[in-house]
């Protein structure tokens, strides 16, 4: 792991050891009808969109993009939503990403999308302490105690993520009930970031559904910040895309969150008008990029 990967597990750690969960609290959040990603992701794709989950992302460990208390997170949030996301990820990690526990829980209360938790997962009182509807799990974090995890997300009534980055890190995460399988382009040994990485380990997921009867929803993470890096890994098999700097970055969230979505739709209209009645659409179709 890189040093800095080390230092915010760390963090982490000191962070976690604090952890109080009632039991009646954790009893409740077991309970909780969480709302369904891969459902909204196969409809999208059906329509012939990118389903993206956008991120509330007020930092990453390099670089501070914005204060993001908890109303902005929201106002935030329902820009990505009205824009076409299929789902939110809010980073929950305080000390080096500055997000809070207190956004996620006000993004979710103002938008109908799932809602994904990020943080850096290693013990289960995380799990237990808000709800959410996705969970992110890293394999390379968590080791062989993947699976274990991921029954008690699911149990809980959150879909696990199962963040991979390796095809010995696939593999093992093959292995475990999630459905959802990461594919996280940057390594974690030398923060580098390679998009091919997607077009590298998605066949591994492909074949294994094809034996095991298996339908893994693959989502492309990290590196993705323009419609041709869009394509790129769409083209390369991934079912959906997380984007977080991209966006948060951008001039218009709404726009650019918009632009990412409906890349293939404007892909098509590149050609040009085939007849008189068609122009209308393709006029409109560029008023998207």
């Amino acid at each position: 792991m890189h040093e800095i990967i080390n230092e915010i597990l760390n963090e982490t750690s000191k962070r976690v050891a604090a952890i109080n969960i009632p039991e009646k609290y954790s009893y409740k959040r077991k309970n909780n009808h969480n709302r369904d990603v891969v459902a909204v992701i196969r409809e999208k794709q059906n329509k012939g969109y990118i389903p993206i989950i956008a991120e509330v992302k007020p930092s990453s460990p390099s670089q501070k993009y914005m204060e993001i208390p908890p109303e902005k997170a929201a106002f935030i949030a329902m820009q990505m939503e009205r824009a076409g996301a299929v789902g939110i990820s809010v980073l929950t990690e305080p000390d080096f990403f500055h997000g809070s526990l207190e956004n996620l829980e006000s993004v979710r209360q103002k938008v109908n999308l799932p809602v994904l938790r990020k943080d850096f997962i290693i013990d289960e009182r995380q799990l237990d302490e808000i709800n959410c509807d996705i969970i992110l799990l890293i394999t390379g974090v968590l080791g062989d105690k993947i699976s274990h995890f991921v029954d008690i997300a699911i149990s809980k009534g959150m879909e696990p993520l199962v963040e991979t980055q390796t095809k010995e890190e696939l593999i093992v995460a093959l292995e475990t009930n999630a459905k959802l399988i990461g594919i996280n382009n940057r390594n974690f040994c030398t923060m580098e970031v390679n998009l091919n990485n997607t077009k590298m380990l998605v066949p591994i997921i492909k074949e294994y559904d094809k034996m095991h009867g298996t339908n893994h929803v693959i989502i492309s993470e990290s590196g993705i910040h323009s419609c041709t890096d869009a394509r790129k890994v769409i083209d390369a098999g991934a079912d959906a895309l997380l984007i977080g700097t991209a966006i948060i970055k951008s001039d218009d969230i709404y726009h650019k969150t918009k632009e990412l979505v409906e890349t293939l739709k404007c892909t098509k209209n590149f050609a040009g008008p085939e007849t008189k009645e068609s122009l209308q659409e393709y006029v409109e179709g560029l008023e998207h990029i």
